[in-house]
């Protein structure tokens, strides 16, 4: 027999969503107030998930109901923070799982924006098969073609540009 203690913290997050669907309290006000201490406690975990690649904990958590697009406090989606580290699976996950590839954080920046940043060309042309309006500016008045070119990303300018 193991302990809790030995566990991954994949397992460990699944552990807990079996146990947040199975051991319901009995009174409606007593369900309410579980489910949101439970949900608080379990969110970083999700975003642990996207940073990490970790594609089966992901599911997991959409399964148990967490929205896809769920934002932090900065304003990133996994999709975003699963960009700005280049899980390239985990962004394709994402994205077949209903991501929105034209969210924006605080600072109006979106994932293609991660993208360029980081230099995942990969992921930056899966965001670009989307629809978004990639002359949308951020907050601080830049498109991603001029986020690129501030960055140094020269393939990806010429990406951008055709």
């Amino acid at each position: 027999m193991f302990t809790f203690i030995e566990l991954t913290t994949a397992k460990k997050i699944l552990v807990l969503l079996f146990a947040y669907s199975v051991f319901a309290p009995a009174s409606a006000a007593e369900t309410k107030v579980k489910e949101a201490v439970s949900y608080r406690q379990l969110i970083p975990y999700y975003y642990a998930a996207a940073r990490t690649g970790d594609e089966v904990v992901i599911r997991e958590f959409l399964k148990a109901g967490f929205p896809v697009n769920l934002k932090n406090d900065k304003g990133y989606t996994a999709l975003m923070i699963a960009t700005y580290h280049g899980r390239a699976n985990t962004v394709k996950a994402l994205i077949t799982l209903g991501a929105d590839v034209c969210a924006r954080d605080n600072k109006g920046n979106s994932a293609l924006m991660a993208a360029i940043f980081k230099g995942e060309i990969t992921i930056a042309k899966w965001l670009l098969e989307s629809e978004c309006d990639q002359n949308r500016q951020n907050n601080a008045g830049q498109s991603a073609v001029m986020f690129s070119t501030v960055f140094g990303r020269s393939q990806l300018t010429r990406l951008l540009i055709e």
